[in-house]
């Protein structure tokens, strides 16, 4: 079995994978404050409540966009399973042209590209991802990077329009009637919801004009499922697909 951990910059989710299927997943807030043993009990504690057999886990595998957290998530993880788990990175095997893979591109973007570009092999594919960043990642047929493109996340903007207004309630994203707000709460909706649906509609199309050659889009990431019914270029949503690009990483290494 497979213990995946992806760190990221607002969550922690930590996930096992029997062969066939996630059979369990957890997610935790990221805090850097945390000490290594402090989320080891965290995780102890939570695997237990579970029912897990430790002893089942035989790798493990580390995605970590949090450097601060890397050692001592990859610490734990042995101390957990008695594994040595492996941390992902450039040199690893993700079967991209690895001369084309940018020096600072993310962990977590590595391992969402690989994935799209396994499964999609004789497609261009983009995977946006609804994070604490909202990120768009191109990958041609070729298995070549094209690049990425980063905005705020829907969250990030909308704890940002909070922490600077004095008089504009919090709201529960959903998406609104109508793009036309009558009160303060559906406003908010409707200029989060439908400008980031134009937005993502928005970033694809200049993508593939630049490319000169359609894209096969996938969504993931938190607030994905949440948005895509306003997103018609959406293909395909998957709230997996950073963890499966964990485990194909695995796979090949």
């Amino acid at each position: 079995m497979l213990a995946a951990l992806d760190i990221g910059n607002t969550n922690i989710v930590l996930a096992l994978h029997d062969g066939n299927n996630w059979i369990n997943s957890w997610r935790v807030y990221t805090d850097q404050r945390k000490t290594g043993d402090e989320y080891y009990v965290i995780f102890k504690s939570l695997l237990e409540s579970s029912n897990i057999d430790f002893s089942a886990v035989d790798k493990a595998i580390v995605s970590s966009v949090v450097p601060n957290l890397t050692f001592s998530a990859s610490k734990n993880l042995n101390r957990l399973f008695n594994v040595n788990p492996l941390i992902v990175n450039h040199d690893l095997n993700t079967n991209l042209v690895r001369a084309s893979i940018p020096q600072e591109l993310g962990s977590d973007l590595l391992c969402n590209l690989a994935y799209a570009h396994h499964v999609y092999k004789s497609e261009n594919v983009m995977v946006v991802d609804f994070g604490t960043a909202l990120t768009f990642s191109t990958v041609r047929r070729d298995g070549s990077v094209v690049g990425v493109a980063i905005v705020p996340g829907l969250i990030t903007s909308v704890n940002a329009l909070f922490g600077s207004t004095a008089q504009l309630p919090q709201v529960e994203l959903k998406i609104p009637s109508s793009a036309i707000g009558r009160n303060s709460e559906d406003a908010i909706r409707a200029g989060i919801m439908y400008g980031y649906a134009g937005l993502v509609n928005s970033m694809i199309e200049q993508v593939e004009r630049e490319l000169g050659e359609s894209l096969f889009v996938i969504a993931t990431g938190g607030l994905s499922k949440t948005i895509a019914t306003l997103i018609p270029r959406i293909n395909y949503l998957d709230k997996y697909h950073t963890l499966n690009g964990l485990k194909l990483i695995s796979d090949l290494n």
